[in-house]
């Protein structure tokens, strides 16, 4: 089946053409037909299958007629996040680029001033954040009366970001008779609840499992710990082929100390998350995109919102505190029919992580050879331990002689007292008198009778 199979106007189909595209994906293949029908849509499609698109290019056939009036759009696309919603708008200049559509961006962390000329002049398609679109209908500064198309976009990261309650309020300010596009990776009980209060006889289209992964990702689990973190990352990124890497931290703090200390490595490394102003996160992924920079150190700030052609490599720096997370980064690589590796680092701490993980995609992930990474390690420290082991033989000697010098404690026995006489000899004047006193020693001496030491004594002082 080709684009052309779908219904798509002649336009469309060129300008699809162009970007480089000619078979739609599966989740394509089903949506698109029935939105242009006119149908809702529950779309369930994992990340990297193209669901941007399969919503994208049936609104731009659908709002081909009709005309905007001002602060009225004629659709509204909610995006939970500022890089999704950017990205959804690239999309539209690119496949609307043959076709008269007007297009506003709102969202928050840039001036409001160009946002609201655009809103008075009248647009086709508003995508919007919601805390953004909220705080301007608040200042009765838009008007969704007019809207007769809404895509709700990311349902189920929209749920963890507590924007539901938005969501439900947004809705209630549409027309009732509306074509309502609900996509989510994975369907809570919340978002099917939302669904069946929102939409009317949906056609529902699930193209894979909720949460499974990309199969074309080829997916590792590293064992390490917080100290080796660095040194594991630095060696993988030296061994491997990199052409664009994303490396995800789950704090922002990580994310500027890994960014630093891998240009001081000489590597060629930006970073993006949440504290930086919306006009530097856009430089910098522009520069990303570029290729100026081929690897990017992220916040989950953009594991949703960044589509990046050619990412060959995503890097869990940290494992991601929520299994959806895990399935959404990784997706930042094999996009679009193209493989792609990811390779998460695991500490004993993360071990519910990644069990939670498993549990939600269905499969192990494949352990690195724990063995194999040991190896160098394992050789550099009996290197170490070798040193110490020869400077202790020394040491011990002397801890030897240690038992031959204990009878010098045990003098007080008589065994004792005889030990020092043997060693009486060493001053050297004693030899040499001993060796002269059998000399008066005689027979006479000995019948004398004497029995003392005396008789000898005298008699050695005599021979003196």
């Amino acid at each position: 089946m080709s684009f052309a199979d779908l219904g798509l106007s002649d336009q469309l189909l060129r300008a699809v053409e162009e970007s480089g595209y000619t078979v739609p994906t599966p989740i394509q293949k089903q949506a698109i037909p029935s939105v242009l029908m006119g149908k809702d849509l529950i779309g369930i499609a994992q990340t990297g299958t193209g669901k941007t698109a399969a919503f994208v290019l049936p609104m731009i056939d659908i709002l081909g007629e009709g005309r905007s009036r001002a602060r009225m759009p004629r659709s509204l696309i909610l995006e939970p996040t500022r890089e999704l919603a950017a990205q959804v708008a690239e999309n539209f200049d690119k496949y609307g680029k043959y076709h008269k559509l007007s297009m506003a961006l709102l969202i928050g962390g840039v001036s409001m001033g160009d946002q609201l000329k655009a809103l008075e002049k009248g647009v086709d398609v508003l995508i919007a954040t919601p805390g953004r679109l909220m705080d301007l209908f608040g200042r009765g500064k838009i008007m969704l009366n007019g809207c007769n198309l809404l895509v709700i976009d990311e349902a189920d990261r929209m749920l963890d970001m507590g924007f539901i309650p938005d969501i439900e309020e947004i809705c209630t300010k549409l027309p009732a008779n509306r074509q309502t596009l609900l996509f989510s990776a994975t369907m809570p009980p919340p978002i099917k609840k939302l669904s069946d209060r929102f939409l009317t006889s949906p056609k529902s289209v699930e193209v894979s499992r909720p949460a499974t992964a990309n199969t074309s990702i080829a997916q590792f689990l590293v064992e390490t710990d917080s100290r080796r973190k660095r040194e594991t990352l630095l060696s993988l990124l030296r061994s491997e082929t990199i052409n664009t890497a994303i490396i995800f931290c789950n704090r922002k703090t990580t994310v500027r100390e890994l960014a630093t200390s891998l240009k001081r490595d000489g590597f060629s490394a930006g970073e993006i998350h949440g504290d930086m102003e919306q006009r530097d996160r856009i430089a910098e992924l522009d520069r990303f995109k570029a290729g100026t920079i081929n690897i990017l150190v992220a916040s989950d700030v953009a594991a949703r919102g960044l589509d990046v052609k050619g990412v060959s490599h995503v890097f869990n720096y940290d494992a991601p505190w929520h299994p959806d997370d895990y399935i959404h980064r990784i997706g930042r690589t094999g996009r679009a029919g193209a493989t792609g590796t990811a390779y998460t680092f695991a500490t004993s701490a993360d071990a519910e992580a990644i069990e939670n993980i498993e549990k939600l995609t269905g499969m192990k992930i494949e352990r690195l050879g724990k063995a194999e990474r040991a190896a160098p390690e394992a050789k550099a420290v009996p290197e170490k331990k070798a040193a110490p082991e020869k400077k202790a033989a020394p040491e011990r000697a002397p801890r030897a002689e240690k038992p031959a010098r204990a009878p010098k404690a045990a003098r007080v026995t008589p065994e004792a007292q005889a030990a020092p006489e043997p060693k009486a000899p060493r001053p050297a004047p004693r030899p040499a008198p001993a060796a002269v006193k059998p000399a008066p020693m005689t027979d006479d001496d000995a019948d004398d009778g004497w029995n003392g030491p005396m008789p000898g004594f005298l008699n050695f002082k005599l021979g003196g």
